[in-house]
């Protein structure tokens, strides 16, 4: 069952959660990259310290990639403990983008040097942990710890395409990450598809193709 919301700040929804369950430690895990035509999907699963706060810690959605960037360096420094994991465009292909998701989520917790007690996962799916997995529905916007893992989750996702850029210049990976822009379309249309991009979605590629 999800979690609800109870109309608390990120770190009061996070202290709920700990009065709830007694944890020793609890994750807060999100994925970026479900979407895009191109390149992996990431997965973050971070720890926060209990007593202290971050400042300006939202849903990555909400940030300003210079935002994004700079909660970045402050929550990889104070963290209890994170690790970031992505699935390939290769294994997209081959799983679904959910079971990949659910793949790079499951490697994300179970790469923290500290174990949780329990994770709380983002949506309204869990990928299968030794540990109990509880979705929360928009958790990025709830849980300071969720609202951690989404942006370790996008950043690292949107370094990547950066660097999928300078590999691929012609695509324009550093503008709009793999997301399907007309432009994206557009420079399919005129390159063909390139290695890094998602073949199982690329299925109707005709449809979106002047």
């Amino acid at each position: 069952m999800a979690v609800g919301h109870e109309g608390l700040d990120l770190y009061e929804f996070d202290q709920m959660l700990y009065a709830d369950r007694d944890a020793g430690w609890i994750c807060g895990v999100d994925e970026a990259g479900r979407g895009p035509l191109a390149g992996p999907v990431f997965a973050a699963a971070v720890i926060l310290p209990k007593e202290h706060r971050i400042e300006g810690l939202n849903d990555s959605k909400k940030l300003s990639a210079k935002k994004r960037e700079a909660l970045y360096e402050i929550i990889v420094e104070q963290a209890v403990a994170y690790c970031v994991c992505s699935v390939d465009e290769a294994e997209i292909d081959r799983l679904n983008i959910l079971a990949a998701s659910m793949l790079a989520m499951k490697q994300a917790v179970e790469g923290l040097q500290v174990r949780p007690d329990a994770a709380y996962i983002d949506g309204n799916r869990v990928p299968e942990l030794e540990i109990p997995a509880i979705p929360v529905v928009k958790g990025d916007g709830k849980s300071a710890s969720i609202a951690a893992a989404s942006i370790l989750a996008k950043v690292s996702r949107d370094r990547f395409l950066c660097q999928l850029d300078r590999q691929y210049p012609q695509y324009g990976f550093a503008k709009h990450k793999g997301y399907p822009t007309k432009e994206h379309y557009a420079c399919i249309g005129k390159y063909g598809i390139s290695p890094v991009h998602r073949k199982s979605f690329l299925k109707n590629l005709k449809d979106h193709i002047q």
